[in-house]
């Protein structure tokens, strides 16, 4: 694209309209060019085009593309956002280009993902900025007067620096009679005036002429340069110089030194004198050539004044003059070419570089885009660009001069993390020069490489019980890449110990791979695990690897030895034993069995009599646990004994249990039965709150009622005559009689207590706990009759003697029986004579047996199977050794005794599991197996004989524990919480049918079918609401939730195994149906109300109970006090005030219409009263005082309190007036009204 700016002048505009096409002409057309045009001297920030628009680049995309231009002068600049291209200062085309008639600048404009390079040609537009000048000030001419029309003499060019239309087009002369001017032009385009004679000149008529010389340009406006010509008229001579040739060429290599002789020029005269004498100058000639080639005047030597650069200028062309003494002139032109030397290095400059670059780069990835060139001509200025060959890199060239350097082959990091790429750039001049350019190229990392673990492969050792958050071990892993990259983070892969989620038994730090026990390990649960840890770096995407750490839980002796047998009693108490009177010393009286779940010495127990009624009486076992008797039992010796047993491990410190035992000597039940009994007494009552509340009702209670039965005891005895009125005389209403408030005896409390006893017996009887073990011996009752053979043969006994030869019986056999082998050997004596006469004996040879024959078992190992939870002590297995020997001195075989090598069974001895009766090999198992514990144990059974030595072998049983169906579903999730209340699940409103609420998980403990569990929803507040997976275990709606259906629902999910019997579990799931947390509170607080222990109620109740008795008692006691305490103040008024007792003379005023305070008044007043006032119209005191002669009652009712001492419901009013009364009647009158 173009863009032109239009001027009006048609001087500019043909320039403009040119420009096109003399830039193709010297332009090659490139793929991918951008041409625009812009005159010189524009102001800084002008614009210049739209780069991304002409580019087809997306605006949007601009700042991550990274758009910029890459030039050697920062003469324009682009502008990131939207593109644009300015002038970043002025632009001076005279200085940029100097005489070339086109200046283009050249610019590439790099954009990178992806990378790419545009080349931009920006030609700069003359103006006429610049007026043609003379070198000189003033042009100095000598002319012969003799000079013939026609004669020429070159004139000094005027300099114009613009070029094209704006440079120096003419000369223009002032008008004169003598001379015209003529226009030249250079083949180098220059153009120059010379003067023309066209008029002879007379010097005798002019000595001097002055002209005036004027050079114009062809821009607008125009502008004109001038110089005054100084022409000096001197005398004639004949003969001009004439040069040896009328062009003068030569060609010369550059940088020459200084003084280098270029040509010689030659002129000659044919004058002679002083008007043959030559001097050589320059003319026409422009000042950049002067300063580089010098002129001897008088022999025409040019020499080199400075340095001649090919790259600067390849050719200079200048004019000659030869003057002699005459004035006359010839000229002569010279042409120099420079011929090009190799003496620029090619120039290197990176044009884009990108570093770093990520290590996963692709063979082919531009790494560098690098501008190479040499200001050099033709093969000098040829340029390769090399790099080094042990480089995963190339570089190729691609279109002008530029060269891309490209990976090769795939980069890694982690072995080469930088480069240095040294670019040798090389030209083909001779000799060749070169140039350098070092990139140091950085290799980005990516995550290509996981991390690594120090090991294949980690052992830890953790004793047991170690603190909960303590750290057990450390991994670390390394990772090669860098930065994130190498960020490596720990993790726990998922898995589970015992059923349990590995997460609540370690954690592991994901900074230092260090890895921590969430909970305290108990080497009886288990032994070892193992853990996955993984190790994860930071990259994208993210990089793992595993590691396998085996924890090993070291025993401690944290168990203390547990006793299985003898057992206590239900409520704690010892257990008795029977031991008979007649007992001899090493009677087996009992026998403690006791297990440690530790290991190794830990689980060695040794048990010891730590207390004994009488210490000399009994002996323990030290590893047996046998108690039995130490000597015979005496008299003297106690019936009941108390025996203490300690049994003690081998660890560090020793852990202890203890164990009591009652041991009562009888020869029977009933005998130790009232022994036994006297155990009962012992236990005492467990008391809790509520005990102690209902005591406390009952003792408030008890004291409530005391009290008011007291209050109404004390009231009755004050309504009665007091005893200091007695000495007054006898009245019928003064006796006191001792009253009681009714049915004060008939108050309960309210709770029994009821005491049962029996009665049938006198004595308590007493049930007693027996372990109930059903034990089954399989002995073997078969008679091993053998037959001992002896295979020597019959012996021959050979005796000589003078007169007879003895020998042995050949037909006497060999003999064996059950008793005793024996041998009968008959010897025959037997003469020569005629006939021969024999004697027979016979000799009873017993063969005595030796020990020579170990006992042998049936078979060569034995393999038993016992379902779990078998009776302790049940024979589970039962084996059987023979031996031919036979016991010396009797008829039978040697016994065979039995035993089982010592082992151990999970850390546990094998004594405390399985143990054999000596004599039958018959196998017990001691305690009852559990398939989830082990689920084989294996053994070694000793034979052993009674010879001596004894001989012995060994044989290998294998015990298999089957499976039985004895664990029920454990329910994992969900979990319910302390206080037994069933988890809450929340289900959206909104839920859709299939919408999973909530999974159950649940595991078994058993094996194989026993394991398989299966779920059903056993009960649902809305029965169609729900399902329940049969397999999974999931909660799902099976439809949308209705308006109608309960906020709150209940299921009961039931777990069942497959086991024969099938056993099961329940869990209780609430669903509450909401879309938000607080929508839902008030459904969970009526959940956690509903599920209060109901015993609260109860102990509710009580203290309510307690509080309001306790009330009811303070308040009695309270107003009994107030009571007390206003009688005494009252009585303490009428104390003080019976001085004026209120009687006027015949009228006694009954303040408190007290009877038997009226009869004393009477009694003391009797001659003078004749009227008694009572107050309140008291009705019953009324009747009474009527039947008393003589006295008139007068029923009052006045209206200010005057005492306070009457009986409740009786207080008495009077006016404050009676109190002053005198004995007048008048004023009893007015009183009385």
């Amino acid at each position: 694209m173009e863009t032109r700016n239009r001027r009006t002048a048609g001087a500019v505009r043909l320039q403009i309209l040119l420009f096109p096409f003399l830039f193709s002409l010297f332009c090659r057309a490139v793929s991918e060019q951008i041409r625009y045009s812009i005159p010189e001297e524009m102001a800084k920030g002008s614009l210049v085009g739209n780069l991304a628009k002409d580019l087809g680049l997306n605006v949007r995309e601009l700042p991550l593309r990274k758009l910029r231009v890459n030039s050697e002068n920062k003469y324009f600049t682009v502008n990131e956002e939207h593109g644009n291209l300015y002038v970043n200062y002025r632009l001076d085309r005279e200085k940029l280009c100097g005489e070339k008639p086109l200046c283009v600048l050249n610019l590439e404009v790099v954009v990178e993902n992806p990378l790419n390079v545009f080349h931009v040609n920006v030609a700069i537009q003359d103006i006429n900025d610049n007026t043609p000048q003379f070198v000189k000030n003033n042009i100095d001419l000598e002319i012969n007067e003799l000079a013939q029309p026609g004669a020429r003499f070159p004139l000094e060019p005027a300099q114009d620096l613009d070029v094209g239309i704006n440079s120096l087009q003419s000369y223009h002369l002032s008008p004169n009679p003598y001379f015209v001017l003529e226009l030249k032009e250079n083949p180098d385009g220059n153009k120059y005036a010379e003067l023309v004679l066209e008029k002879p000149l007379d010097r005798e008529k002019e000595r001097s002429l002055h002209l005036i010389l004027s050079s114009v340009d062809g821009g607008e406006p125009v502008k004109t340069g001038t110089v005054p010509i100084n022409i000096n008229i001197i005398d004639a001579n004949d003969n001009p110089p004439i040069f040896t040739e009328k062009i003068y060429k030569v060609s010369m290599r550059e940088n020459l030194p200084k003084g280098t002789l270029v040509l010689q020029v030659k002129a000659t005269d044919a004058d002679e004198g002083t008007n043959s004498k030559i001097t050589y100058s320059f003319s026409n000639i422009r000042q950049s050539a002067q300063q580089l080639f010098g002129l001897d005047a008088s022999n025409g030597k040019i020499t080199a004044k400075g340095i001649l650069d090919f790259e600067e200028k390849n050719s200079y062309t200048f004019d000659v003059e030869a003057r002699d003494e005459g004035s006359l002139t010839a000229h002569s032109k010279v042409q120099i070419e420079i011929l090009d030397e190799n003496d620029n290095a090619p120039e290197v400059t990176l044009t884009s570089v990108s570093s770093p670059i990520p290590e996963d780069s692709l063979p082919g990835t531009v790494i560098a885009l690098i501008k190479a060139r040499d200001r050099d001509d033709g093969e000098n200025g040829d340029v390769a660009c090399l790099i080094q060959d042990n480089l995963p890199f190339k570089i190729i060239s691609s279109t002008n001069n530029y060269y891309k350097l490209l990976t090769d082959s795939p980069l890694d990091r982690e072995r080469t993390p930088e480069y240095n790429i040294t670019i040798t750039a090389t030209d083909k001049g001779s000799p060749p020069l070169s140039t350098q350019k070092t990139i140091l190229l950085q290799i980005s990392d990516i995550n290509d490489n996981g991390p690594v673990f120090e090991k294949p492969s980690y052992t830890a050792y953790v004793p047991e019980n170690n603190p909960s958050g303590a750290s057990i071990f450390s991994v670390k892993a390394s990772d090669r890449d860098l930065d994130r990259n190498a960020r490596v983070t720990y993790s726990l892969l998922s898995s589970s110990v015992q059923e349990m989620p590995l997460s609540s038994y370690i954690s592991i730090n994901s900074q230092t791979g260090a890895i921590y026990a969430q909970r305290s390990f108990d080497y009886e649960q288990f032994r070892e695990f193992e853990v996955q840890v993984q190790a994860q770096d930071g990259g994208s995407p993210p990089l793992s690897s595993n590691v396998t750490v085996r924890v090993f839980i070291l025993d401690q002796n944290d168990n203390a030895p547990r006793i299985l047998y003898p057992s206590l009693g239900a409520d704690g108490s010892a257990l008795f034993e029977m031991v008979p009177r007649s007992a001899e010393a090493g009677y087996l009286v009992s026998k403690v069995v006791a297990v440690d779940a530790d290991s190794g010495h830990n689980a060695w127990l040794s048990y010891h009599l730590l207390q004994a009624t009488e210490p000399t009486l009994f002996s323990m076992g030290l590893h047996t646990g046998e108690i039995r008797t130490a000597r015979a039992f005496a008299d003297r010796d106690a019936v009941k004994h108390r025996l203490v047993t300690l049994v003690k491990d081998n660890g560090q410190p020793p852990l202890s249990a203890t164990v009591t035992l009652n041991l009562v000597f009888a020869e029977n039940f009933q005998e130790a039965l009232p022994e036994m009994s006297d155990q009962l007494g012992d236990s005492t009552l467990q008391s809790d709150l509520q005990f102690y509340l209902v005591l406390a009702l009952a003792l408030i209670s008890f004291l409530f009622l005391l009290t008011v039965t007291l209050a109404i005891v004390i009231k009755l005895r004050s309504s009665r005559k007091p005893k200091l009125l007695q000495c007054f005389g006898r009245d019928p209403f003064c006796k006191t009689v001792p009253t009681f408030p009714p049915n004060f005896g008939d108050g309960t409390l309210p709770y029994s207590y009821q005491l049962c006893l029996s009665s049938e017996s006198k004595k308590n009887e007493y049930s007693f706990l027996k372990p109930s073990a059903q034990i089954s011996e399989n002995v073997l009752c078969s008679e091993n009759s053998g037959t001992l053979l002896m295979n020597n043969g019959c012996s021959v006994l050979t005796s000589e003697t003078e007169t007879a030869e003895v020998m042995s019986n050949s037909n006497s056999y060999c003999a064996e029986t059950r008793a005793a082998p024996a041998y009968n050997i008959t010897v025959t004596a037997t003469d020569n004579g005629t006939p021969p006469l024999s004697t027979a004996t016979t000799i009873q040879l017993r063969i005595l047996d030796t020990n020579d024959n170990g006992p042998l078992f049936d078979e060569t190992s034995y393999t038993a199977y016992v379902t779990e939870n078998n009776p302790r002590g049940a024979s589970v297995f039962s084996l059987r050794a023979h031996d031919p020997d036979v016991a010396p001195g009797a008829g039978e075989k040697t016994p065979v005794t039995y035993s089982v090598t010592e082992g151990q069974i999970q850390e546990a001895p094998l004594s405390s599991s399985i143990s054999i009766n000596s004599e039958t090999g018959a196998l017990y198992a001691l305690r009852p197996f559990d398939y989830e514990q082990f689920r084989e144990i294996r053994f070694q059974v000793q034979a052993q004989d009674g010879g001596s030595p004894p001989l012995s072998s060994n044989v290998s049983v294998t015990l298999f524990i089957l499976d039985q169906n004895d664990n029920s579903p454990h329910i994992l999730h969900p979990s319910f919480p302390t206080d037994g209340s069933t988890g809450v699940e929340l289900a959206p409103r909104s839920s859709e049918p299939g919408y999973l609420v909530t999974k159950v998980v649940a595991v078994d403990a058993d094996s194989g079918q026993n394991a398989w569990l299966s779920y059903q929803l056993l009960k649902a507040t809305e029965p169609g609401l729900f399902s329940v997976g049969l397999h999974s275990g999931e909660i799902r709606t099976a439809r949308y939730f209705l308006d109608k259906d309960a906020l709150k629902q209940s299921l009961v999910v039931l777990m069942k195994d497959n086991g024969q019997p099938p056993l099961s579990a329940t869990a209780t799931v609430t669903v509450v149906v909401a879309d938000s947390i607080p929508e839902i509170l008030s459904d969970l607080s009526s959940l956690s109300a509903a599920a209060a222990d109901p015993q609260s109620s109860l102990t509710l109740y009580l203290v309510i109970a307690v509080a309001s008795v306790s009330g009811l008692f303070f308040t009695l006691i309270i107003v009994l006090v107030a009571l007390r305490l206003r009688r005494w103040i009252n009585s303490q008024l009428f104390d003080s005030s019976s001085s004026r007792l209120p009687i006027c003379g015949e009228v006694i005023i009954a303040l408190n219409n007290n009877m038997a305070y009226i009869n004393m008044c009477i009694k003391m007043w009797k001659p003078a009263i004749i009227k008694i006032l009572i107050i309140n119209k008291a009705t019953k005191l009324h009747r009474r005082l009527d039947k008393i002669a003589g006295i008139a009652v007068l029923p009052l009712r006045l209206g200010v309190p005057l005492l306070a001492n009457a009986e409740p419901g009786l207080e008495p009013e009077i006016h404050p007036s009676l109190l002053r009364c005198d004995c007048s009647v008048t004023q009893r009158r007015s009183q009385r009204k």
